[in-house]
């Protein structure tokens, strides 16, 4: 079975640089379906699909950029031990809303190589004080049956404590549909 997975870790106010506005992005990867332990029990192919049939159009780095409001956040981030996440596109205004809507994560996440930008996952973010105070819910986000994940602060990104939820949508890992890192992804082309 096809799917897919999506990731990101981003936030608040960021510039929008078009720095791959004329990239081009060529097809998606196959994807297994194993899963990180740390995420449930088995992966939610509906969420996959849910997430893959909602960025189709962003495979095309320039829709994300000129019509969907995504912009660069910070640079390609490499896995602690083995693997990355690729380069995040953010919207800010998705983040700063607090809702989480599989239709409209707050983050792509895009490997470039080759002078390509291919769409490799999303990623789900919401403050962690706006989850918890302004929306009163005393409980980690849960999306399509996955649970979130807690970044405090002091963090890599600078941002106040939030939660996040990759899928790999794009780009099969063999750790897991909603694993942080993929072994399969690369900033070598950054």
């Amino acid at each position: 079975m096809k799917i897919a997975r999506l990731v990101l870790a981003g936030t608040a106010a960021l510039s929008v640089p078009l720095l791959a506005a004329n990239a081009m992005v060529t097809g998606p990867d196959q994807m297994s379906e194993t899963q990180h332990a740390s995420h449930g029990s088995d992966p939610s192919p509906s969420l996959v699909e849910q997430v893959r049939s909602a960025t189709q159009i962003y495979r095309d780095i320039r829709q994300a950029t000129t019509t969907g409001g995504y912009g660069q956040f910070l640079g390609c981030f490499s896995g602690p031990q083995e693997g990355a996440m690729g380069v995040h596109f953010v919207n800010s205004t998705l983040v700063r809303d607090g809702e989480l809507d599989p239709d409209h994560p707050e983050a792509l996440i895009y490997e470039f190589r080759n002078g390509f930008a291919r769409l490799v996952g999303v990623e789900f973010i919401v403050d962690a004080k706006q989850w918890h105070v302004d929306k009163h819910n005393p409980e980690p986000p849960i999306l399509g049956g996955q649970s979130f994940q807690y970044s405090g602060s002091p963090n890599r990104f600078g941002l106040d404590p939030f939660y996040e939820l990759h899928v790999w949508a794009w780009r099969e890992n063999p750790n897991g549909a909603f694993v942080d890192w993929n072994p399969r992804v690369s900033c070598e082309g950054q």
